[in-house]
């Protein structure tokens, strides 16, 4: 499964790197993070690494590979 998770703002480089296995990128005031999920609970594990880190998720999709 691939997924695209949208987060509000621009992420620092140092905050890209709490998602090794996600690539990213920066557009519209937002930061795309994207890549291959495993299964349900490493996307969970990526929700919540997004929530201590402080990040608004706005969106969250499954996306085709």
């Amino acid at each position: 499964m691939h997924y695209e998770i949208r987060v509000d703002g621009h992420m620092s480089e140092t905050l890209s790197k709490a998602f090794p296995e996600l690539d990213h990128v920066m557009m519209a005031g937002q930061t795309v993070l994207f890549g291959p999920v495993v299964d349900e609970a490493h996307l969970y594990g990526l929700l919540a690494r997004c929530q201590s880190l402080g990040l608004r998720v706005v969106e969250m999709r499954q996306v085709p590979e």
